[in-house]
């Protein structure tokens, strides 16, 4: 506990103000976010629909985000970091709201589609944020302190939601609308803007602002791969969520030991993330994301081997160690390869990576349990772990490393200069020296 209190102090120390607005609006808006964790309930038990129909919508919130996240990394750069936010999250709010009245199948397969939209639209204006904000070599402790907020406001969701489901499904999705309004409060308070300016060069190819689309973010070779490996790592990240209840439920377990295994998942992020931070700290991101795809593979390889409540949960603790390192590796790597006026395309790209794996792993990993089997499932996903692993030893690391390298340098460069412009004390009229 020591370690954990002594990692949790270092690890929150030296971040701007800023920073910590945002970290907040993150933590708010995911304490009240009951819309994705009950909706499949709600559909099936209260509304009446069957499991087929809660699976298509769910998969269509995934959809909506495929085209959310691109959205949103445009407008970040040309609109602004601060209004796409909450431009994002008072769309949420109101498509939450509107799922406490609309009942009709066709009205909530459409307000759960808009809301994936608007939901995915608001985090390449968060990672390009963090980036603005954050200095190079603060950026990873950074994106995993959010990350953090996520799961810690999940959790919290889920504990409270659970307790206040007796007032009804609607009500939850009311609080959620009003917390999601809340969170875009905060960053219409106290979130300065924090978009770059636009260079001179890159302002005259498109008048008002740079000219990046989707296609061309996909022309820089070495972020196209990093997409791609994330979309590998997003695969076998996403497909516990729905294979691993399925795999449970076909070694005759029941639905709550389900229930407590995954909840490992949360427990083990809330209660170590910290500490994780610390020991990766100033590590290759290279290897970083090496050893956390190799996590992801021996965790998801190894379900095909479990047969109890405690070894599934044993995998499950792996593979999280795996999500902890990625995620924040993965995020401060984007911000790394992004030139400053696209920082919102590319981290857009890349979230369009998380919200299609999140589309396609459900579908994949139900047809797959259902027809070949979870073994096939599960070893199929060690595999691909190992092939992004390699994926990122041999094709990224020189990149990566000369990323990292310009970034101490550059911030080398900062620490002289402002060592430099520190003013010499002058003697006052007495003679005592005061500070300039």
């Amino acid at each position: 506990m020591a370690t954990i209190g002594r990692a949790a102090k270092e690890t929150v120390s030296g971040l701007p103000d800023g920073f910590w607005w945002l970290w907040t609006s993150t933590l708010v808006n995911r304490t009240g976010a009951f819309v994705l964790t009950f909706l499949s309930l709600y559909l099936t038990q209260e509304l009446g629909y069957s499991a087929w129909y809660a699976g298509l919508v769910i998969a269509l919130h995934g959809l909506g985000g495929i085209a959310g996240s691109p959205l949103g990394g445009m407008l970040t750069d040309r609109w602004g970091r601060r209004p796409t936010m909450i431009a994002g999250h008072l769309g949420t709010a109101a498509g939450a709201a509107a799922l406490a009245v609309v009942t009709s199948a066709v009205g909530v397969a459409v307000v759960v589609l808009l809301m994936g939209v608007a939901m995915q639209a608001v985090r390449p204006a968060i990672g390009a944020t963090i980036a603005d904000l954050v200095p190079e070599h603060e950026r990873r402790r950074a994106y995993a302190l959010n990350y953090w907020a996520l799961n810690l406001g999940f959790a919290i969701a889920a504990l409270g939601g659970g307790a206040a489901i007796v007032f009804g499904y609607r009500t939850l999705f009311l609080v959620d609308a009003a917390a999601t309004v809340l969170c875009a409060v905060i960053v219409f308070l106290r979130l300065p803007e924090t978009r770059p300016a636009v260079p001179a060069a890159v302002k005259g190819e498109a008048a008002g602002g740079p000219k990046v689309s989707v296609v061309e973010v996909l022309r820089d070779g070495p972020f196209r791969t990093l997409v791609l490996l994330n979309l590998l790592v997003c695969l076998i990240f996403t497909a516990p969520w729905v294979g691993l209840p399925l795999t449970m439920a076909g070694e005759g377990l029941e639905p709550s030991a389900y229930g407590m295994v995954i909840a490992v998942n949360g427990v083990v992020i809330v209660g170590f993330q910290l500490l994780v931070n610390k020991i990766t700290d100033r590590r290759s991101p290279a290897a970083l994301l090496t050893v956390s795809s190799l996590l992801f593979a021996a965790g998801t390889g190894a379900t095909a081997l479990a047969g109890t409540p405690l070894l599934f949960a044993v995998t499950v603790v792996v593979w999280t160690l795996g999500e902890m390192v990625h995620v924040p590796t993965n995020a401060a790597a984007t911000a790394r390869l992004a030139p400053e006026h696209a920082r919102g395309r590319y981290q857009g790209v890349m979230g369009m990576s998380w919200a299609l794996a999140g589309f396609l792993a459900p579908i994949l990993a139900g047809w797959i349990v259902d027809g070949p089997g979870p073994d096939v499932l599960w070893i199929g996903c060690g595999v691909i772990g190992v092939v992004a692993a390699a994926g990122y030893a041999t094709l990224l690391r020189r990149v990566l490393a000369e990323s990292e390298e310009e970034a101490e340098a550059a911030a080398a460069v900062a620490a002289a200069g402002a060592v430099a412009a520190v003013p010499v004390p002058a003697p006052d009229a007495d003679g005592e020296k005061v500070s300039g």
